[in-house]
């Protein structure tokens, strides 16, 4: 399950699935030959959540990769939105002056246009961002698509960290053959172990749900409905908070 391939099996089934349920629909078929076709693999949920120690190395070395991906897997635990949403973030989405970061319901998961708040850090990331002429995309490798070779910048992190654990070990008088890479991890649990960590922090679950952009949060039901309370200033102190947590560890631990 680790490298992915039974869940892409089951995302490849569930796009064929609707293809041929829009045939049905529109009489090009009698019936779907998915019917009753179960999918290829039973998914389990994740639940890797990095530790501070974990979060430091991740951080320091992401500070230390070059455009585009270094700063990408920086906003992406700044902000701890989705990894295809902070991949595609453009320019004209976003307020620098402001701090403010407005992700399309065309882009978001949920279907709902999501506010995302950007502390100085995340603003001073942005701000010192190389613009390329003739597009619109924050992060992009050939500047007329977003980045998207994740597998590769995934393999070139986990090699720097790594890399620093060896030197770190041997500054300490440590033998760094001993060193192994972090136990098994994606980016999206960079995103789980943001949520994690603001929880531990005190911060109110409702609102870690909101900045999650999450539509069955911790507020369900009758009280959803009413309670259309977006949390805003909460969400901005959340994030601030959160910004103070990712600098201390780089002034604690390098």
């Amino acid at each position: 399950m680790d490298s992915g391939r039974p869940v892409h099996a089951n995302r490849v089934f569930s796009a064929i699935r609707k293809l041929f349920n829009w045939c049905v629909e529109r009489g090009l078929l009698e019936t779907s030959p998915c019917l009753n076709v179960k999918a290829p693999t039973r998914e389990k949920p994740r639940d890797r959540v990095l530790g501070s120690e974990e979060l430091r190395l991740v951080w320091r070395a992401s500070g230390a990769m070059p455009y585009p991906y270094g700063p990408w897997i920086r906003l992406l635990i700044l902000t701890a939105q989705r990894r295809d949403e902070v991949a595609h973030m453009t320019w004209s989405e976003v307020s620098l002056d402001a701090g403010l970061w407005t992700i399309p319901k065309e882009r978001a998961k949920n279907d709902q246009a999501h506010l995302v708040h950007l502390t100085p850090t995340a603003v001073d990331l942005l701000r010192a961002l190389p613009r390329r002429a003739g597009t619109d995309f924050v992060f992009t490798a050939t500047g007329h698509t977003p980045i998207s070779a994740f597998s590769d910048a995934k393999e070139a992190l986990d090699a720097r960290i790594v890399a620093d654990l060896r030197k770190e070990t041997a500054d300490l008088g440590g033998d760094p053959d001993t060193v192994r890479p972090l136990p098994s991890w994606r980016f999206h649990d960079l995103r789980r172990t943001a949520a994690t960590l603001m929880a531990e922090a005190g911060i109110p679950p409702h609102v870690v749900d909101k900045i999650l952009n999450h539509t069955q949060g911790t507020i369900t039901g009758v009280a959803a409905i009413y309670n259309r309370h977006q949390y805003l200033e909460e969400r901005r102190q959340a994030l601030a908070a959160w910004a103070e947590r990712l600098t201390a560890l780089s002034v604690d631990g390098g």
